[in-house]
This record gives C-alpha cells, sequence and structure tokens, in this order.
C-alpha cells in the first residue's frame, strides 16, 4: 500500500512595495511532519539477516540491492542509523563448524566497517550508535541468533562478547543441549529441557547479564521464555517478534508474554521491548495459512536441491534455499503495510509504548514483507502510517529506536553491579551438581 508524506506547508513572506523586491518563498516543516520525525530520530532495527550474503554472495554493502533489502543506500534514505546483523549459523547446514561459521560472519561485518569508513563504522554500545548518529553514519552492530553458537562454551560467549556481540538469542528454530526453541517444541523426536532451561542454561543467561549482552527471547519456546524472564537479572529483548493474540505463530508472544517482557528486569527496572518482525506469515493470519498450505511440497523441493548440490559435490547454502524458497512465497499475496501496524500498535497497547521496536528481518525473509516495505529506504512509511494513526512525535522517538536505547544502557548498568560482585555467585551447575534434563 503507497503512501504519501504529510504536505509541506509553505510560508510566504514579501517585502513593503516600496522596496520594489520580492522575498524568496521559504518552505518549512512542520514539527509534527512524519519525515521530520523521522529524520530526526536514532532509527534502530535489531535483526538483519544480510550477514549471510556478505559471506556467502561476497556482497558488498555499497552494491544495488540485487534483490536484497538492506545496504548503505538504501540505509540512508530510510534514516536507518544502526542495524545488529545476524550472526546466524544454520544448525544442519554447519553441523560441527558452528564457531568456525560464527566467527566467519562475525569477521563479515568488520570487513564492511573497514571498506566504507565514511558510512559505517562498528558500534558496541548506546553512546557509540549516538556517536554514528551524529557523524551520519550507520551504527553496525551484532546479534547472535541461535545458543547453538556457543557450542556449550562460556568461553566461547565471553569471546563472542569480545568480538562485539551484543545481544544473542538464546535458540534459533532448533532446540540446544540447554534452552528450547518453539520451532520444534511440539517434536516428541528432539530432546527438550525440563523447566525451559538446563542450569547451564540459567549460567548462560546469568553470564550474558554479566558482561552486558542483551538477553533475547525471540524463538524461544514459551516455557523457556518464561523461565529466562524470571533467570534474568536484566531486561530482555525480543529482537524478532510480533504479536500472536493477531497472528497466530509460535515465533510470536502472546499478551502475556508481552506483559511479562515489559515487566522483565526486576522491580527497579523500566522493562524491555519487543521489536516488531516484518515477517508476512508473522504479520498476517492469512498469508500465514496460505504459507502453510504449501509446506510439504516447499520441503520436497528444498530436499530435491539438498541432494543435487550432495550429488555435485557441493555445499548448498543459505541464499540457495532463500531463492528456491522465495519462488513459492511470490505466489502468495503480500499483506498490505497495515498489518504490520497493527502489530506495533497492539504491542504497545498492550505492554505500553515504552515497550516496542523495530526488528525487520531484512535479508531473512526474501520478498515476504509487507506491500509498501521492500527495503531499508521504505522505513519513513511506518512513521508516517505511525502518526496517521495518533502516535506522537515522542512515541515514534521511543519506537524507532528509542527503546532499545534504554534497555541497552540499562542492561550495560546492570553488567556493571554483576562484575563488582565478581566471585559472589558459583556456577548452578557447580553447586547443584546433579544434572537436570
Amino acid at each position: 500500500m503507497k503512501t504519501r508524506y504529510a504536505a509541506i506547508i509553505l510560508l510566504a513572506s514579501t517585502l513593503p512595495l516600496a522596496a520594489q523586491t520580492t522575498a524568496k518563498t521559504t518552505v518549512k516543516k512542520s514539527a509534527a511532519d512524519p519525515l521530520t520525525v523521522h529524520r530526526n530520530a536514532i532509527v534502530i532495527d535489531t535483526h538483519a539477516d544480510t550477514t549471510q550474503r556478505l559471506v556467502d554472495e561476497n556482497y558488498d554493502l555499497a552494491d544495488p540491492l540485487n534483490g536484497g533489502q538492506l545496504n548503505l543506500e538504501s540505509a540512508k534514505k530510510g534514516n536507518l542509523g544502526a542495524e545488529f546483523f545476524s550472526i546466524w549459523v544454520e544448525p544442519d547446514l554447519y553441523k560441527g563448524q558452528y564457531a568456525k561459521r560464527t566467527l566467519e560472519l562475525i569477521d563479515a561485518v568488520y570487513q564492511q566497517a573497514a571498506k566504507h569508513p565514511d558510512q559505517m563504522m562498528m558500534a558496541y554500545s548506546p553512546a557509540d550508535i549516538e556517536k554514528a548518529h551524529r557523524e551520519h553514519k550507520l551504527a553496525a552492530l551484532m546479534g547472535i541468533e541461535g545458543g547453538h553458537s556457543i557450542e556449550n562454551s562460556l568461553g566461547l560467549l565471553r569471546d563472542y562478547y569480545r568480538l562485539g556481540v551484543r545481544y544473542m538469542t538464546l535458540t534459533w528454530s532448533n532446540s540446544n543441549d540447554w534452552a528450547d526453541s518453539s520451532g520444534d517444541a511440539d517434536n516428541e523426536k528432539v530432546h527438550h529441557t525440563q523447566d525451559g532451561l538446563t542450569d547451564f542454561g540459567k549460567d548462560v543467561v546469568y553470564e550474558m547479564n554479566r558482561l552486558g549482552m542483551m538477553v533475547d527471547i525471540s524463538h524461544v519456546s514459551d516455557k523457556t521464555f518464561y523461565r529466562a524472564v524470571i533467570t534474568s537479572r536484566a531486561p530482555v529483548i525480543a529482537s524478532h517478534s510480533s504479536a500472536r493474540a493477531i497472528t497466530n505463530a509460535p515465533r510470536n508472544m502472546t499478551d502475556d508474554m508481552l506483559r511479562a517482557v515489559a515487566r522483565s528486569g526486576g522491580p527497579t527496572s523500566k522493562g524491555g521491548v519487543v521489536m516488531v518482525n516484518y515477517y508476512s506469515a508473522f504479520i498476517s493470519q492469512a498469508y500465514r495459512d496460505a504459507a502453510h498450505a504449501q509446506e510439504a511440497e516447499v520441503k520436497k523441493a528444498t530436499d530435491d536441491l539438498k541432494a543435487q548440490y550432495a550429488k555435485d559435490g557441493k555445499q548448498v547454502t543459505y541464499g540457495d534455499l532463500e531463492k528456491l524458497e522465495e519462488q513459492y512465497a511470490n505466489k502468495i499475496p503480500r499483506p498490505p503495510l497495515s498489518a504490520l501496524i497493527d502489530h506495533i500498535d497492539h504491542i504497545a497497547k498492550v505492554a505500553g509504548v515504552d515497550h516496542v521496536g523495530l526488528g525487520s528481518d531484512f535479508d531473512g525473509v526474501s520478498g515476504q514483507l509487507p506491500e509498501g516495505i521492500d527495503s531499508a529506504a521504505d522505513l519513513p512509511k511506518i512513521t508516517q502510517a505511525l502518526m496517521a494513526r495518533g502516535y506522537s512525535a515522542a512515541d515514534c522517538d521511543k519506537i524507532l529506536g528509542g527503546n532499545l536505547l534504554r534497555v541497552f544502557r540499562e542492561v550495560e548498568g546492570t553488567a556493571k553491579r554483576l562484575q563488582a560482585e565478581a566471585g559472589t555467585r558459583p556456577k548452578i551447575g557447580e553447586s547443584q551438581p546433579f544434572k537436570k534434563n
């Protein structure tokens, strides 16, 4: 659905006739103009899978999109101030090589920042994001998507933090040894934990709190969600999830979960934030139902492609699989932009406007975004649509990035307090040596 920005207010004035001259017409934007509000905001997106393109396609962010959804040009047009590049390791393709693949993806983000220092910079803190904003550069941050990347090692977790990772999604669509995923929660063939997090999983959450790494509960099972919220001493985030009350997807948050995120972090915390995912199957029930009807056909085509690559002695890539899936997705009509705004609006009403933000999933969902959102260049349309529903400039500042900055700062503050208590908390696995499954 195409939208237009509010009309420009023209203010004209003329000099006295005796001067026999006419002043130039001046153009002034209203403070409430959506484009002005958007341009003045620090816009933060907490999830883009463009990192896969950087490694698998040797893609450069200065290149044209070529079917993608994020590059430097589109980020500039959309006033995207900070992007969390997803460090996601496909668990089947890279089995036995999780850490290697993780490090390659991290390196790819650094390589882009080194190649384009005039347009982007690596960022590790809210202060860095604000610095990039002042310098009109894209702040590049990183978030690990899937706890399997740490290979059950707190040492690797610490190493990833040292390399700049500032959030970790406890699981991806696959459960790991210490946390359960919404992607296989009903699969009886998959081993699951008893309580949502094992003792080691609780140690992971605590260590993330101590380091200053945001705990991300997108993708986790409902049981793991509640256990993580209770365990975390800092507010949690959902880096790319939407509202289950509107679209019944396990990846989305129920209203009770939305309220739990808003209350996370303890009695003195201002609470966490849910960053809305733009994927059509997470924001439109009609689209989701149509996609579900294709699942068997898509799975067969995917299995056939993997088998063909194996026969030819080649490694199928995420990009190869994505292109195949996109062929089927393109057969389903995209939902309107209003479907995305409905989710932002719902979360703001249920959890509060202080607890919602943007987590696009750019380049992780092919062309399966709502109408009007084709790339980062279209982000101003979200601001316009929100203001059309009555959201103020201050509300939009929070939704576009202010809420995430607040949580990020609180996570840093929690880390400083826990580091001051160093040595006072034994690992749960050491204080309770029995094994819990």
